[in-house]
């Protein structure tokens, strides 16, 4: 298991407990590592910065105990944004309707990346139609994905918030 993987085990019974979601771990940086945390609130509602410090507080407490990465780091906590990586089939299914531009890590038709309408998930394949026509690739091809800013996102996002208890 990668370091990432490692991360991600040791924090997600944690941050699960808190009431969010880890979306995705990364390490980048380069004279000092960077560990970016994105999570998402479990209940849908929007994250705030008290979420991102509740989150940091307790993920830097578990890896100080387990101490995962040996060389020094800063702690990046974040909200998938708007414009999020989907990074878990489960977002394939909840944003099926929106645009979105995937990379996959070997070639399909001769191709590896793809934009345009999520269409979700079929038969476990994650299924996108482009320009050139219907694709669909297995989850673990995708190498990289994330929803394309569009109108119709943002008035989705938009209308999200609104309808979400005060």
């Amino acid at each position: 298991m990668d370091a990432t993987g490692r991360i991600e085990q040791i924090i997600t019974p944690s941050v699960e407990a808190m009431g969010y979601e880890v979306v995705r771990v990364q390490i980048s940086g380069g004279q000092r590592a960077i560990l970016q945390i994105m999570a998402e609130r479990a209940d849908g509602a929007p994250m705030t910065v008290e979420d991102c410090a509740d989150i940091s507080r307790s993920v830097s407490a578990l890896l100080d105990v387990e101490d995962p990465i040996r060389e020094a780091y800063t702690l990046e906590v974040s909200s998938p944004g708007i414009d999020r990586p989907l990074t878990r089939l489960k977002d394939f299914e909840r944003f099926a309707g929106f645009e979105a531009r995937l990379e996959s890590r070997m070639a399909i038709d001769g191709r590896k990346r793809f934009k345009g309408m999520l269409k979700g998930v079929e038969d476990g394949l994650v299924c996108i139609d482009t320009e050139q026509g219907a694709a669909r690739l297995e989850f673990d091809n995708i190498l990289r994905a994330k929803l394309v800013l569009t109108d119709e996102l943002i008035r989705a996002s938009q209308e999200q918030q609104e309808d979400l208890p005060n």
